[in-house]
């Protein structure tokens, strides 16, 4: 059964949203961090400073711009298609909202590669010394945290063939 249409326009608003946030939270990161000192919220816990990150997770791929535009564009339709594929009804909603958050994260980020050339990074936990990261990575990253605790611990063998089945489902 497919996605009923009030489902999918709040779906598209929500993403929108999240989409809206992200770029909101860049530009602001561009407005008053580029070429600024860190910004500190937490004296040496939580700051926020500019980067320009050509990579992807961790600067891994640095400079592959190309590459990581075609590998977010594949991921990103697969993921669409599976969220308009899943069978309908409560107890998939869960999935379909991870599904959403993991979509506008890589969306959110894809449209700075394509507009800039790479993604804007500006959240920078210092004790742990992390990469910088975006609104967007935070969206990929509790995504897939909640789905797969949810593969993990509240969805059947049956429910995971509806996540990895390659056709139509009939819930």
């Amino acid at each position: 059964m497919k996605i009923k249409k009030q489902h999918l326009i709040l779906s598209m608003i929500a993403l929108c949203s999240l989409l809206l946030a992200d770029q909101y939270t860049k530009w602001l990161a561009i407005s008053h961090l580029k070429g600024q000192k860190p910004f500190v919220i937490i004296s040496r816990v939580l700051e926020f400073s500019y980067l320009e990150n050509t990579g992807a997770a961790f600067s891994s791929f640095a400079g592959k711009q190309t590459l990581l535009i075609c590998l977010t564009t594949v991921v990103t339709l697969l993921l669409l298609w599976k969220y308009l594929t899943l069978p309908d009804g409560k107890r998939f909603v869960p999935m379909r909202l991870c599904m959403l958050l993991i979509l506008s994260g890589a969306v959110g980020n894809l449209i700075d590669r394509v507009s800039r050339n790479y993604v804007v990074d500006f959240i920078y936990f210092v004790p742990i010394d992390f990469p910088k990261f975006n609104v967007a990575d935070i969206y990929i990253t509790v995504g897939v945290a909640v789905l797969a605790f949810l593969l993990f611990f509240r969805y059947s063998d049956e429910d995971m063939e509806a996540l990895l089945s390659f056709r139509m489902q009939k819930k």
